[in-house]
């Protein structure tokens, strides 16, 4: 045994100084995540994080791919498929804009840990239990991907410049965001170090012939598999496939046919049996995700594409022509260009990475990573600026449509190595020096995480339009099987655990005939509904540009004529209302007083 004198030396000078530091480093970052999210946590606030976990829950509890979130959109296309005559909203209503893997995994997480989706109302409400516990699951990806990057950083650069990235990737505020944002991003930032770890590895063995056919051709799979399984948490990942195939015919010599073949086949492979299924129920490959092409472009501005109803869809989509795809392309990538980019993954690292594209390596495998990051950021901002929906306008940053912040990982170990580069390059009096450098270099580069965790605190609920009690209360007044509207039904369907169509376009009025609305369409052929519930999402839009001008808030004019006038539509079946919650911008309407115990 060891005695006490040869355990000290080992921890001070031996290889238990690697020990030493991990155990601070995982301190360290465990404390670091207790404070943010005591400080920093949010209920969740966008929609899609709010669609993916009531995905989850419907696939943890035996009802399969199925959704509550009811897009008009998503109507459409199914019952086009469907036999004539039968109603596709009778039965569970499977889902067609998210790809399978980021609910699977948060349904796999649900069955593991002990989730609880009522919400007391003894107590004050501060924190949703199940955002919490998925927050700490994507919180684990961010540690992974944490780790991954000082390995890959270790491997292309020397160890201070992965420590230092390491930091600088753990300190980015936008990603600590992103880690409670209940999104699929940290999942797809590891994925793509995955891809990255594989190709250098590939990189190093194609340079020192050391590896069989057999051992690349494996590999070059294993890429496209992480791909597709990349491309089945968020469609536009699998465009990656294109620079990952380029890099694989650039560099690897006469095996360059073999291994980017077989990456493309792993690829296509791996995401062709989900593109049937979804084929097969709505005639579309990619489900209501497949048209954000045409988003945001003249004809449909706004989320009006996924209320879209009735059958002058198609006649619609038609005049989306070449012309307005190229404006939303230009306008968009002015916006990336000036705004995302500089900024990339929410630090200023960015800034010295776009420096280093002018600087060259005497290291090979950093010229080609580099090679490969640049195809992966054109291709990048192409796909973002052309798949630009409401989403991006709703939350600017915390969207799934924040292609950029994947790369984030990478491009921060370019501008750790350009810094530790240039210090290099300048004699300093004394070897601790450097060391402060590069301290002061994380810090500053950290800075806007440690001024987030400033007092004061964070509001932790996004109200309005989202109060969780509240959603669940009126949600509990529906029975199960019963059908409501809204114009926030990614909430209610998580929340409150209930079936609910998005608004349609139009909305019933006295000066349009009766049964000729969106509305009607829904109730009288598809299933009758219960309750219509709007928020502040439609009240507080503006009065004259707005409500009485657009054709797309039919639903803000409706709202005047039911709670200011007190009187709705001739023959609109939901008469009864709650006034109590009128001040907060919120409206429920419903077939029956279902509040009163009467009614129950």
């Amino acid at each position: 045994m060891l005695g006490l004198q040869e355990w000290i030396h080992k921890f001070e000078v031996g290889e238990g100084v690697r020990y030493v530091k991990l155990a601070v480093t995982l301190l360290g970052l465990f404390g670091l995540t207790i404070i943010y999210d005591i400080r920093q946590f949010k209920n969740f606030s966008s929609q899609e994080a709010m669609d993916s976990a009531q995905l989850a829950r419907n696939i943890a509890q035996g009802r399969g791919y199925t959704t509550q979130f009811i897009r008009p959109l998503s109507i459409l296309l199914l019952q086009r498929q469907a036999p004539p005559g039968i109603p596709v909203l009778k039965s569970e209503h499977p889902d067609l804009a998210n790809p399978p893997v980021y609910p699977l995994l948060l349904a796999g997480w649900m069955k593991a840990l002990p989730f609880h989706f009522e919400i007391e109302g003894k107590s004050p409400f501060w924190s949703h239990q199940p955002e919490v516990l998925i927050a700490i699951l994507n919180q684990l990806l961010f540690f992974g991907a944490i780790f991954l990057t000082f390995q890959l950083a270790r491997r292309l650069f020397d160890e201070p410049v992965a420590w230092v990235a390491a930091v600088v990737f753990a300190g980015a505020d936008l990603l600590w965001r992103f880690s409670v944002s209940g999104l699929s991003t940290m999942l797809l930032i590891l994925l793509f170090l995955g891809i990255l770890w594989c190709l250098m590895i590939m990189e190093q063995n194609q340079r020192e012939q050391t590896r069989t056919q057999t051992w690349f051709v494996t590999m070059a799979a294993l890429v496209g598999l992480l791909t597709g399984i990349g491309g089945l948490t968020r469609y536009s990942f699998a465009w990656l496939i294109l620079p990952i195939v380029a890099f694989l015919v650039f560099f690897f010599g006469n095996r360059r046919l073999l291994v980017a073949g077989a990456a493309l086949a792993a690829c296509i492979l791996v995401i062709t049996p989900w593109l049937i299924r979804n084929y097969y129920i709505s005639g579309a490959p990619f489900g209501t995700a497949g048209y954000a092409l045409y988003q945001e472009t003249e004809p449909f501005p706004g989320n009006r594409l996924e209320r879209f109803l009735n059958n002058e869809f198609d006649s619609e989509l038609a005049k989306v022509g070449p012309t307005m795809v190229v404006r939303k392309f230009m306008v968009n990538t002015a916006r990336i260009v000036q705004e995302d980019l500089p900024r990339l993954g929410g630090s200023l690292a960015a800034g010295f990475f776009l420096v280093s594209l002018l600087i060259p390596f005497r290291n090979i495998a950093l010229g080609r990573l580099r090679v490969l990051l640049l195809m992966c950021l054109v291709l990048l901002i192409i796909v973002q600026a052309l798949g630009r929906t409401h989403l991006s306008t709703d939350s600017p940053e915390l969207n799934s449509e924040n292609l950029l912040v994947l790369l984030a990982p990478a491009v921060f170990m370019f501008g750790v190595g350009l810094f530790l580069l240039v210090l290099d390059q300048i004699e300093l009096p004394f070897p601790p020096l450097r060391t402060a450098a590069m301290a002061a270099f994380a810090l500053v580069m950290c800075a806007p995480l440690v001024f987030r965790m400033l007092p004061p605190r964070s509001y932790p609920h996004v109200f309005p339009p989202y109060w969780p009690p509240r959603i669940q209360e009126f949600s509990n007044w529906i029975g199960p099987g019963e059908l409501m509207m809204s114009d926030m039904p990614w909430a209610v369907a998580w929340y409150g655990d209930r079936k609910c169509v998005w608004i349609t376009l139009d909305a019933p009025s006295d000066t349009v005939r009766n049964g000729a609305t969106d509305f009607y369409a829904v109730y009288d052929f598809q299933k009758p509904i219960s309750a219509l519930y709007l928020t502040s999402l439609t009240t507080d839009a503006q009065f004259s540009s707005q409500m009485m001008r657009s054709p797309d808030w039919a639903w803000g004019k409706f709202v005047i004529e039911s709670q200011i006038r007190k009187a709705v539509p001739n023959g609109f079946p939901l008469k009864y209302s709650v006034q109590r919650y009128f001040d907060d911008g919120q409206v429920l309407l419903a077939d029956r007083p279902r509040w009163t115990a009467k009614s129950k």
